[in-house]
């Protein structure tokens, strides 16, 4: 079999898969408010869904939590930027977050996006060696990095606005007053 590259492929709507598949559609509908796409995709077939499902919901010792904690880790190592997404909304759909949403390990070489290494101070030190990086390569770029109102009772917080102010760094620090003081 040779390697298929796909640029683009097209998501059936529920009147386009088979009757079986529809029904699932329903159930998908009413448990989750949509249909993955992933999961219409896989509507071509008769029997696929039906079977993928069957397996994804076999019984196991695990929670629907650790499942989505397993998810998201293999997606991390995959690289899959779409199954991140995915069961990201799932993982929240279990209670996995508990409403506190951020984007704690996306992050894209491609674009210049470094992922979390922590939603409260020590990030904002990564951003320093990484403005030190820029101003050493003199490539006239700016590091920006956020964080919470929380995150500024913390040494790191102070240490990373030191540092960038006494080096010149060229980082931007976004702070924002979203309400949450995790400690």
């Amino acid at each position: 079999m040779e390697n298929v590259t796909v640029s683009e492929f097209k998501v059936p709507s529920r009147d386009e898969v088979a009757a079986s598949n529809q029904e699932i559609f329903d159930n998908l509908n009413k448990a989750l408010g949509f249909v993955p796409n992933l999961y219409a995709t896989m509507a071509y077939s008769d029997h696929g869904l039906g079977r993928y499902l069957n397996f994804q919901n076999a019984k196991t010792s695990f929670s629907n939590k650790e499942k989505e904690a397993i998810n998201l880790i293999v997606s991390e190592v995959n690289g899959c930027i779409y199954c991140l997404s995915a069961h990201t909304v799932i993982g929240k759909m279990n209670g996995f977050t508990k409403g506190r949403d951020r984007s704690f390990h996306f992050g894209t070489q491609e674009f210049n996006i470094v992922g979390m290494i922590s939603h409260l101070g020590p990030q904002l030190g990564v951003a320093d060696g990484i403005a030190l990086a820029n101003k050493l390569k003199q490539n006239n770029q700016v590091c920006a990095v956020f964080t919470g109102e929380g995150g500024t009772s913390e040494g790191d917080f102070h240490e990373a606005l030191n540092v960038a102010s006494v080096w010149d760094l060229p980082v931007l620090f976004c702070v924002e007053n979203n309400g949450y003081g995790l400690s």
